[in-house]
């Protein structure tokens, strides 16, 4: 049985995480926003459910608080909004352009310095979920540029953290397009599909891996 941290987890493919892992018979924490979200991950036989908003830094900066003494084999940051989807023809506005910040980046920086020691002190492992749209190379359009831009800061914090957590292999992972209320339901991948595959690839990480984006089956993303 190993520990299990889903951050972000009261929908999608957090929801979906906590699910699978406690059917599979591990020990499962979870954090969620709201009362709906605490309920949903209750129902579902999850230990312990934190009420955490990763858009919030003062709720972030309680979870090494709530999370004293655990030591955590594998956390995983779902956390994620996809926001203000214009093209560079026009700017988000600045409480658009704060609240993706820092719900896909600021709240996994935050998070990374409170649950990465308890990562390393299992030797375990600490995903981020990102996307291919936070990929460099390839770009084909500014579609939901705000989104891109905020994933490819969280594949640069999952890179450089790295370093400083070497007991502990830190890794982004693209899910796929999935049939999340981000996805929509023209995704040709349902959450189920999609985080099993990202499990099986977490259990099979190695040193290897350490700082790298990976799609959901474990192949590294190409073009960062």
């Amino acid at each position: 049985m190993s520990n299990i941290l889903i951050i972000g987890a009261s929908r999608g493919l957090g929801l979906e995480f906590a699910r699978q892992y406690v059917a599979a018979g591990d020990r499962v924490l979870a954090t969620a926003r709201d009362a709906a979200g605490r309920e949903r991950l209750q129902a579902l036989g999850v230990e312990k459910v934190l009420t955490v908003d990763v858009a919030d830094p003062a709720s972030v900066s309680g979870l090494a608080w709530m999370l004293d003494g655990e030591k955590i084999d594998i956390a995983i940051y779902v956390a994620g909004v996809m926001g203000h989807d214009g093209t560079a023809l026009s700017p988000p506005t600045q409480g658009e352009f704060d609240r993706v910040m820092h719900t896909n980046v600021l709240g996994a920086m935050q998070a990374i310095p409170q649950v990465a020691p308890l990562v390393e002190a299992a030797h375990g492992r600490f995903a981020f979920i990102s996307s291919e749209m936070g990929c460099i190379g390839g770009v084909t359009n500014s579609h939901t540029w705000l989104y891109r831009v905020s994933k490819a800061a969280l594949n640069m914090a999952v890179a450089s953290a790295q370093h400083d957590y070497p007991q502990a292999t830190l890794v982004a992972l693209h899910p796929g397009w999935v049939q999340t209320d981000m996805g929509g339901e023209q995704a040709p991948l349902t959450a189920p599909e999609s985080v099993a595959a990202m499990r099986a690839t977490l259990a099979q990480l190695t040193p290897a891996h350490k700082g790298q984006f990976l799609q959901r089956d474990g192949t590294p993303c190409a073009s960062w």
